[in-house]
């Protein structure tokens, strides 16, 4: 969960949990960790289907503007390894928002401007892997119904065509190999 909860979040509204999960619930957003920015139709159709509110194809539309329109994140999550895709999760930030690497950026950089990072307030925070307790949180969500898990079964004898799929990007969610 990359140290930002659902229960975190709560705090920094100051709202109880069950009271925010109810009011997202009721504005038709779900929790269910879906990226505001994808670049393939299927990903974004996915997304939608998932609770994403609003979706952006990077490909036709520039995603920091597309965010910032509408008042800017408080929390991006990049688990992309492109360099970019951390720069456009930044520069999407509202004022006081957090960035949470959770991919490993390509060559190990990231451009990210000190001076608009220390004056905006932006929180910079690394995660490689959650705690039980952000385990314990995401069992509780899908055991409520909140989650959904999206996973295509594929043949073993597959294993080298189905990571080549992966790694071109036409997978929408996880592949669980028969054996």
């Amino acid at each position: 969960m990359a140290e930002v909860t659902v229960s975190e979040f709560a705090k920094v509204l100051k709202v109880p949990v069950d009271r925010l999960l109810t009011q997202l619930d009721e504005a038709g957003i779900k929790v269910a960790g879906a990226e505001s920015t994808i670049s393939e139709d299927a990903k974004l159709e996915l997304a939608a289907e998932l609770g994403a509110s609003v979706t952006v194809n990077a490909r036709e539309q520039d995603p920091v503007e597309v965010i910032n329109d509408l008042g800017g994140a408080h929390v991006a999550i990049s688990t992309a390894v492109s360099p970019k895709a951390f720069e456009q999760a930044y520069g999407s930030l509202r004022r006081g928002g957090t960035l949470v690497f959770v991919a490993l950026p390509a060559d190990n950089e990231v451009r990210l401007p000190i001076f608009e990072t220390v004056l905006n307030g932006t929180a910079i925070k690394g995660s490689i892997v959650g705690t039980r307790n952000d385990l314990a949180e995401v069992f509780r969500l899908h055991a409520a119904g909140r989650t959904r898990v999206v996973s295509e079964r594929a043949e073993l004898d597959r294993v080298n065509e189905e990571f080549a799929e992966v790694l071109a990007g036409k997978v929408t969610g996880r592949r669980v190999f028969a054996i």
